[in-house]
């Protein structure tokens, strides 16, 4: 359906304002003049709601937010959940919001950047139109250090990088935050999280996995399976009514995962990680394991078909809301593969070979920042994403982003205005959603 003559004047006025995520404690005041004068600059309550919905559904969500903000009128067009709903499903097929998260030079700091234009069908956009802004955290007085345990439906799970606990669920672009109850703790242990969404339940879930030993038990030097021989596995499900917001214990974990994996995707309303080297099912090397968020089952997961995983040439993606398997083989060399149906071993392709994958990308910054430290100390490089124009986002350890043209074997630097020096990137669905919306 067209668009009405007023969108691209609409959506020009909303994309070249500046634009910074601020505190909520900054609100907008209007005079009911202000609100009618605005309100009806592009004669917005004289369209069919229909299309209305139509003509916000194709804004980036930094315009969108930016709408809110014009009157009170236009603020409620934007409260709709019918909005966010549409909104979700359009970005969710387009190219994805990129977060960093640094400590350089300031302490565990958010930023973001839209590779997506709205509206826009320009696919070739230069990167050097996108700009880097900060997103302010309303909680970061009592969280100064923060970790980012995963993304999904607009959503941050973030944990507290001291403690180990994840202590809230926050929509960045919305500000909508939740403050999450504290969990079992250990006095010695190591914790790794997931969090996700399944869409038959509607319901979220942060899941704590905890490797944890006695008090009186010796300590190794050697972080091993007998360093921390018990195990525990926490759930919680967030609940609409927050006082019912509660954590569970499923009992003992029955694989040994990997502790430093910072890839976990969510799939098909399964978190996936690998487990450290060893026989799994038969099978030496490293598993894949998956925890179904509506059973809260553990499985395993089948492998590419001939592929000898060991150590960690491996780590897992979503391509596409696929589960994907990226392999490095060595000299530079990097599989991406695919499985196309979920949970059918014969649906693995080997969708892209990257050859050349190595150059001299890892860039000289300083190297004693907490998060630069995780990303220098783990693999060469991982994949994002791919791109609507069928480009590889890849990103090397210590924060720089390259893209790879499969069709004609090009790697291109990506960089930004103001964009971090050492950070992580979170590949994220800019969107209205709350934990209660509906998908």
């Amino acid at each position: 359906m067209p668009l009405p003559s007023s969108t691209p004047v609409l959506q020009s006025f909303l994309m070249d304002s500046s634009f910074q995520i601020e505190p909520r404690k900054k609100k907008l005041k209007l005079s009911d003049d202000d609100d009618r004068i605005h309100g009806d600059a592009f004669g917005l309550e004289n369209l069919p709601r229909d299309v209305l919905l139509d003509i916000l559904t194709r804004l980036p969500i930094s315009s969108l937010i930016q709408f809110r903000l014009v009157s009170r009128s236009w603020k409620l067009l934007s409260l709709d959940p019918e909005l966010s709903r549409l909104h979700h499903a359009a970005v969710a097929n387009d190219d994805p919001t990129l977060l960093f998260h640094c400590d350089y030079p300031i302490r565990n700091q958010l930023s973001f950047v839209e590779l997506s234009s709205g509206g826009s069908d320009d696919d070739d956009e230069d990167d050097d139109d996108k700009i880097v802004r900060k997103i302010s955290t309303p909680f970061s007085s009592s969280m100064p250090e923060f970790s980012v345990v995963g993304s999904c439906n607009g959503l941050l799970c973030l944990s507290d990088s001291l403690y180990g606990e994840p202590v809230y669920v926050f929509n960045p672009f919305s500000r909508d935050y939740l403050e999450l109850p504290k969990s079992k703790q250990f006095q010695e242990q190591e914790v790794m999280f997931g969090f996700g969404f399944h869409p038959v339940t509607n319901e979220y879930k942060v899941v704590k996995i905890v490797y944890y030993r006695n008090k009186q038990g010796k300590r190794r030097v050697i972080r091993n399976n007998r360093n921390y021989p018990k195990s525990e596995v926490q759930i919680l499900t967030i609940s609409k009514q927050s006082n019912k917001n509660s954590w569970r214990s499923l009992g003992k974990v029955p694989y040994q995962l990997d502790r430093q994996a910072t890839e976990v995707p969510v799939v098909n309303g399964r978190i996936h990680w690998l487990s450290r080297p060893g026989r799994i099912a038969g099978v030496v090397g490293r598993a894949i394991i998956s925890f179904d968020l509506k059973d809260e089952q553990f499985k395993v997961v089948a492998k590419p078909p001939n592929v000898t995983v060991v150590r960690s040439n491996y780590h897992l993606a979503d391509i596409r809301g696929c589960l994907a398997a990226v392999i490095s083989c060595g000299y530079g060399k990097l599989e991406i593969w695919v499985m196309k149906k979920y949970d059918s071993k014969e649906s693995w392709i080997k969708e892209f070979v990257i050859h050349g994958v190595y150059p001299a990308r890892v860039p000289n910054y300083e190297y004693r920042h907490q998060i630069g430290r995780r990303a220098l100390s783990g693999r060469m490089v991982r994949v994002l994403c791919v791109l609507k124009n069928g480009e590889i986002l890849l990103e090397y350890r210590g924060g720089n982003l390259v893209k790879y043209d499969p069709k004609w074997k090009e790697f291109k630097d990506v960089v930004f205005p103001q964009m971090p020096k050492l950070f992580q990137t979170v590949v994220h669905l800019g969107t209205l959603n709350w934990v209660h919306s509906s998908i």
